[in-house]
């Protein structure tokens, strides 16, 4: 207790018992008991509001070309034949009753009724309403009503089997507050239809009121936690406050969604760029929650404040910066929880090109990147822009402008780049990953990030790919570099520092060393330097040094495990003269990984080789884990990959030297 009060702090503690003593005093099972009920006399407070502008269709269809108007309408007709893509994976059927018997949501929380050993995220999913942007964007284009039919055929049998503030879908305000954003778009978007009854408009607007009556009672958890589940939460406030214009709470909902989502974007992004959780795909979340926010305010003429949208330019350049030219995707680092918020695109889940477009035009005024089918995005987001049909025009957004870069490589002899995370926390980790590298070559990401599969589920899959062992680095002891003390929740979090960042003619990186401090317990610093050599080549050095000679000779001899991730390629491994060399046959041509130790004093060391594919292991005798030899792009979703490792003992500090050579 006494670690968790100095690393998360007082306030978000305080805030989070504060909201452990409202559900167990039954406050806020009264506070979102009452729900009024919809009445002829009450339908005018009810009544829907247009908050965003429509993007110009003939705009759009030049955007999407003719393939990407079938890939749309393919989507759309799976879901009218109540097929969904779930996490962006394969279609499944679309379920959105959740188990019986339906408790109050607090009796969930309280863990006082257990519904299903299924993983609550599987039920939350559907019931975001993300299927309700497709069938919308194909009805605009389309003009096909078997979409709006569609959507209120399902919207309808959700409000049936999902009651106010009733079974789980109710639990997460942050849930909550996405559906009630999908809700907005949809009621606006499908208005015209002839299935949009008035008694079905009225019914929507009443059900948004209710999901916005879930939000303020438990908004201190969302303060508590001070990430996304803030910015969703204040989002969905101050989208119901414009969208239902005549409510009586109207300009209550407007007031303190505008502050919260101001102030969330000003304590959770930092100077240079990175978000507050640590995560690729959580910072693409916070990116869609800005975009939607600033395009429904500027329609009543307010804007962002500076500060904000300078935090929001700073962590739009911080991501374009690990973007992948090839085809748009980032490092899969820290939690991926399959989220997609706003999906406005017929892009891959993967491809970061749609937000990263839409974001730099809207907070730094210019392109991210060459026009293509992504700007999908920008026309719904970004009102009023010109240049979606000015393919490779447009001067593109300076990647940061001057602020601290991401610790991105470039080895421009073959197309490789490198990756090397070295954070300092200021909040929660998501991963026990410090000087984790990122290998990418051709649109190929040779040295990868497990990513994170599944939080919820049984061992060892609850949530097991956070670990040091799975990442690519070095583990001392056997340990992480942090200490779990939950499923969501480091502790004794390990900083780290950069020590030398050498560039070429004032430009790219070609040489970084940092150092970490997560083995100080053990008397251990790893410094790793990463080069860009000729040819293309990579070399890594990972030094450990005893910082604490005393309190390393407790640990002595030490075991020291050095872990690479790579593609599930047909692979060789050949060892001779204490070097190690696995081979790797990529699409374009043979990978080499050398490893070996920088030998000063002990010769006798061995280096013992490891290869594991889906927890299975192929070759040597370090008897695999089953989350080892695993890579989830996606939440649910894993596939096999090499996990490659070398392990050692020492009594005295050690180099470890891994070199990658590339085509």
């Amino acid at each position: 207790m006494g670690k968790a009060l100095f690393e998360l702090g007082p306030s978000q503690l305080s805030l989070y018992g504060l909201y452990r003593l409202g559900l167990r005093s039954g406050f806020f099972r009264w506070q979102t008991s009452l729900v009024e009920p919809l009445s002829e006399q009450s339908a005018k407070i009810y009544a829907l509001r247009q908050v965003f502008t429509f993007p110009d269709s003939e705009q759009l269809m030049r955007v999407l070309g003719e393939a990407g108007y079938q890939e749309l309408l393919i989507q759309a007709d799976e879901i009218v034949a109540g097929q969904v893509r779930l996490f962006s994976g394969e279609p499944q059927p679309l379920k959105l009753a959740p188990p019986d018997p339906l408790q109050h949501w607090t009796a969930y929380e309280l863990g006082s009724t257990s519904s299903t050993e299924l993983d609550v995220k599987y039920i939350w999913e559907p019931a975001r309403f993300g299927w309700a942007y497709s069938l919308g964007r194909a009805y605009y284009l389309s003009g096909d009503a078997r979409y709006a039919d569609a959507f209120w055929k399902y919207s309808l049998e959700f409000l049936d089997a999902n009651p106010p503030y009733m079974g789980l879908n109710w639990v997460s305000a942050q849930e909550v507050a996405l559906r009630l954003i999908a809700l907005v778009f949809a009621a606006q978007i499908f208005a015209d239809s002839p299935h949009s009854s008035q008694a079905r408009m009225n019914q929507l607007g009443w059900s948004i009121a209710c999901h916005a009556r879930r939000i303020p009672p438990t908004l201190i958890y969302a303060r508590a936690q001070n990430n996304n589940h803030l910015l969703s939460e204040a989002a969905g406030l101050y989208t119901a406050g414009l969208a239902l214009s005549e409510h009586p709470e109207s300009e209550d909902w407007q007031s303190v969604g505008w502050r919260w989502f101001n102030q969330g974007l000003q304590s959770q992004i930092q100077p240079e760029g990175t978000y507050i959780q640590h995560s690729a795909n959580y910072q693409r979340l916070m990116l869609q929650l800005a975009l939607w926010v600033a395009a429904i305010a500027k329609k009543r003429n307010m804007i962002l404040l500076s500060a904000g949208r300078e935090k929001l330019r700073a962590a739009t350049g911080w991501l374009l910066t690990m973007l992948d030219s090839q085809d748009g995707r980032v490092p899969n680092l820290g939690p991926n929880d399959g989220a997609y918020i706003l999906p406005l695109t017929v892009c891959a889940f993967n491809d970061y090109r749609p937000v990263l477009q839409a974001a730099a035009r809207a907070f730094a005024g210019s392109s991210a990147v060459p026009a293509g089918q992504w700007d999908e995005m920008s026309a719904w987001l970004v009102p009023g822009i010109k240049e979606l049909d000015q393919p490779g025009g447009g001067s593109h957004f300076q990647r940061l402008s001057g602020l601290d870069k991401p610790l991105v490589l470039r080895n421009h002899r073959n197309n490789t780049w490198a990756y090397l995370r070295a954070a300092h926390f200021t909040s929660r980790p998501g991963h026990a990953d410090q000087l984790h590298l990122d290998l990418w070559w051709r649109g190929m990401n040779i040295a990868q990030d497990a990513g994170t599969y599944r939080y919820n589920a049984s061992k060892p899959w609850d949530n097991a790919l956070t670990r040091t062992a799975v990442h690519n680095t070095v583990t001392v002891n056997n340990q992480d570099q942090m200490l779990p003390a939950g499923r969501f929740l480091w502790l004794d979090w390990a900083d780290s520092r950069v020590i030398t960042q050498s560039q070429e003619a004032g430009k790219d990186i070609v040489r970084l060393v940092a150092e970490h401090n997560g083995y100080r317990h053990i008397g251990i610093t790893h410094r790793r330097s990463v080069t860009t050599q000729k040819e293309g080549d990579w070399l890594i050095e990972d030094a450990l040094i005893f910082a604490d000679p005393t309190r390393v000779s407790r640990y002595l001899p030490l075991p020291v495990r050095l872990h690479w991730l790579v593609p599930d390629w047909n692979w060789s491994i050949d060892q001779d003269e204490g070097k190690i060399a696995f081979g790797l046959e990529s699409p374009y041509g043979q990978i080499e990984l050398m490893i070996w130790l920088d030998e000063k004093g002990d010769s006798r060391r061995q280096l013992i080789p490891s290869i594991v594919r889906a927890g299975e292991e192929l070759c040597g005798s370090d008897e695999g884990q089953p989350t080892w030899g695993w890579v989830s792009h996606t939440y649910g979703m894993k596939i096999p990959a090499l996990s490659l490792s070398v392990r050692t003992t020492t009594t005295e500090p050690i180099k470890l030297i891994s070199e990658w050579h590339i085509p």
